[in-house]
């Protein structure tokens, strides 16, 4: 039996320094760590590697649900995951037992509270976002793609494809200079 430590954090400029400890004290042997979104299950390549790898009898241990999963679909499929492998999920600040129904009902739930905090989360910055721009204060994020090379790509007769992968951003990110700059598609 081997125990694998998984420890996320949402921003780069977050640490994952106090789970990882944590984890390791609780004997974990391994720790893979993350600095992605907790809402996208696809993009967690730590936490798929060890779903992948982990076998029989072995244990997934987190300091929390939310460091988990952000949405109850996410966490049910990843627990369905560990079950299907003969594994099982070890929660360190929230004891669990997914083998009791009283587990399964308690997961649900810290499970659902976490998508609740991520949909509150949303909300607020998007009625944040609104009152910004009603003040005249939101300008978005800056431009990430510099326009006047583009544009001049553009008007010396190359292709929006053949600038997208020269300057390796998406086609669309043509379109939209193009469009912000005359007003057409």
């Amino acid at each position: 039996m081997q125990i694998y430590g998984y420890a996320r954090v949402s921003t780069k400029d977050q640490d994952c320094s106090i789970q990882e400890s944590a984890l390791k004290k609780a004997g974990a042997g391994m720790v893979r760590t993350e600095k992605k979104s907790g809402t996208d299950l696809e993009n967690r390549s730590e936490l798929k590697l060890l779903l992948d790898f982990i076998q029989k009898g072995d244990v997934l241990m987190i300091t929390r649900i939310d460091r988990l999963a952000r949405s109850v679909v996410d966490l049910h499929d990843i627990v369905a995951r560990l079950k299907d492998k003969g594994a099982s999920l070890k929660v360190l600040e929230q004891p669990l037992d997914t083998a009791t129904s009283t587990g399964k009902l308690m997961l649900t739930m810290l499970g659902m509270i976490a998508e609740f905090e991520t949909d509150l989360r949303s909300e607020r910055q998007k009625e944040g976002i609104a009152r910004a721009k009603e003040k005249g204060i939101y300008k978005g994020r800056p431009a990430g793609i510099e326009a006047q090379p583009i544009l001049e790509a553009l008007a010396g007769g190359e292709g929006a494809s053949s600038i997208a992968a020269r300057l390796n951003i998406s086609r669309s990110s043509i379109y939209r200079i193009k469009r912000n700059s005359t007003g057409k598609g």
